[in-house]
């Protein structure tokens, strides 16, 4: 009894090895990595809301660059709230590299004078950045949970 065994044509074997690259090379993405703060700034003081502006900089481990899409953060000092964001353009973030994604914030000075001055006089405080960043390459894109804390020299004056 002879078995009809599948024949394997040229065609057949290109599908294969396309398909396996295919599946190998859609691996997801790795989270971002945040990194510091530079640039920070007092665009706007008033006496009840002012405006802040820095650099939120962070790593991408990804061997492949990717389309930041927008975000939504929240923003604490020594845990006081200090404000949120959004952003909401497209921001090119090249592989294996640093970028910086520029933050504008409203401040509610009634909230910072009574639970933040403290934080804001002294020379390092504790920063905490909460929220989502959505960044994908070309249509494929996920949602990125950001919950980063650490110790940042900080000078409001």
């Amino acid at each position: 009894m002879k078995k009809n065994l599948p024949h394997f044509t040229i065609a057949n074997f290109s599908l294969c090895f396309v398909l396996t690259i295919l599946l190998l090379s859609c691996s997801s993405p790795k989270e971002l990595e945040y990194r510091e703060i530079r640039n920070f700034k007092v665009d706007k003081l008033g006496l009840a809301t002012s405006t802040l502006k820095t650099d939120l900089v962070f790593f991408n481990p990804n061997n492949f660059g990717l389309q930041l899409k927008k975000f939504d953060l929240d923003v604490f000092i020594d845990n006081n709230y200090l404000g949120h964001t959004t952003h909401d353009q497209l921001v090119s973030i090249p592989k294996k590299s640093e970028f910086a994604i520029p933050v504008k914030m409203d401040v509610d000075m009634k909230n910072l004078v009574k639970n933040g001055f403290n934080a804001l006089v002294s020379k390092e405080v504790t920063l905490k950045v909460v929220g989502t960043i959505r960044a994908g390459n070309g249509k494929i894109s996920r949602n990125f949970p950001v919950n980063y804390e650490m110790k940042q020299n900080f000078s409001l004056f």
